[in-house]
C-alpha cells in the first residue's frame, strides 16, 4: 500500500463515442488538451487510446499514438505514459504491438498488458498465451513495462507464471477491474482475494466498470491503492445515469475524496522512481539491463 496516491488517467478508451457523449476526447488534439487540463490538476499517468481521424475508431497505428504523445510531452515531459495494445479489435502481434516501436522522445514508458482472454457486453477482447507472452516479451526487449490489466484472480495467478518465465520483472504495476459482466465483481471479497494474490513489490490501483467506477476508487483511496479514472471506464456522474460527466468530473471527484483521507497525490516522478523507469524529460521507459 501506498501512503501517495497514485492516478491512472485513462480519457478516451475504445467504447465512448461522441453520440454517447460529447465529452470524450477522440482526436489527437483534443486527447492532448485534455491531458493538459488533468496534468494541471494533478494526475501520475496516463492511459492512452488512439483512434483513427476519420472514422473515430480505435486505432494501433503507431503514427496516431506518436502524435498523441510528442503534443504531451511538449508541456508534460515527465509525465508516465501508457499505450494501449488492446486484443478487443485487432488480433496480429505485429499490429498491436506497433505503438511498441515508438522510439526517443515518442518511446512509451508502459504499455497495457491484459494477461488472458475476457468477454465484455457485447465483445470478446481476445489474448492467447502466446500473444501475451511475445507482447511481453517484446516489451521487455525494449524497456518498456507492462501495465499487467487483471480482470479476475486468474489473471493475477498468469502474472506470476509470467514471472517466472522471466517475461516479467519487478516492481510491478496492475491495474485491478472489477465489475465487468463476466469477470471479477466489485466486491470486497473479489478484490481482497485479487490483492492477496498480487506478486511481491507490485503496486496496483482499482478500477470499477461503469456505476462501480466511483465505489471501486473509494475503496482504492481508503485503503491506500491507486485508482484508475476516465470516461474510458465510465460515460456517467451519477449512478443513476442523469449526468455526463466529463474527464474533469471525475478527475476532481478523486481530489476530493483523497483530501478527506488524507492522501496526497504521488507525482510522475515519485512514480518513476518506484518503478525504476528513466526519469523523463527525454528519457522513457526502464532501463534495459
Amino acid at each position: 500500500m501506498q501512503k501517495k496516491l497514485v492516478i491512472n488517467y485513462t480519457p478516451t478508451g475504445m467504447i465512448p463515442t461522441k453520440s454517447m457523449t460529447p465529452h470524450v476526447p477522440v482526436s489527437v488534439s483534443e486527447i492532448v488538451e485534455d491531458v493538459q487540463a488533468a496534468c494541471e490538476l494533478g494526475i501520475t499517468m496516463v492511459h492512452l487510446h488512439a483512434r483513427d481521424a476519420n472514422t473515430g475508431e480505435p486505432t494501433y497505428k503507431k503514427e496516431v499514438y506518436g502524435a498523441i504523445i510528442e503534443g504531451i510531452r511538449k508541456y508534460a515531459p515527465h509525465l508516465v505514459l501508457c499505450v494501449s495494445l488492446s486484443g478487443r479489435n485487432i488480433n496480429k502481434l505485429e499490429l498491436r504491438a506497433d505503438p511498441l516501436s515508438l522510439e526517443g522522445n515518442l518511446k512509451p514508458d508502459f504499455g497495457s498488458l491484459t494477461l488472458s482472454s475476457l468477454n465484455f457486453n457485447q465483445t470478446a477482447s481476445v489474448n492467447s498465451p502466446s500473444m501475451v507472452q511475445d507482447l511481453a516479451a517484446i516489451m521487455k526487449e525494449k524497456g518498456i513495462v507492462p501495465e499487467l490489466e487483471a480482470f479476475d484472480i486468474g489473471m493475477v495467478n498468469y502474472a506470476k507464471y509470467l514471472e517466472k518465465k522471466e517475461l516479467i520483472k519487478p516492481p510491478y504495476y496492475f491495474n485491478l477491474l472489477l465489475g465487468n459482466i463476466a469477470c471479477a465483481q466489485a466486491d470486497l471479497l473479489h478484490t481482497g482475494i485479487m490483492i492477496r494474490d498480487l506478486p511481491g513489490d507490485s503496486i496496483f490501483s482499482l478500477a470499477g466498470i461503469g456505476n462501480d467506477q466511483l465505489t471501486m476508487n473509494s475503496v482504492a483511496i481508503a485503503i491506500g491503492a491507486g485508482v484508475r479514472v476516465g470516461l474510458e471506464d465510465n460515460i456517467w456522474f451519477d449512478s443513476a445515469r442523469t449526468k455526463l460527466a466529463t474527464n474533469m468530473d471525475l478527475l476532481n471527484r478523486i481530489h476530493t475524496i483523497s483530501i478527506a483521507n488524507d492522501r496526497e497525490i504521488m507525482s510522475p516522478q515519485e512514480f518513476r522512481l518506484k518503478m525504476q523507469l528513466e526519469p523523463g524529460n527525454g528519457k522513457y521507459g526502464r532501463k534495459l539491463s
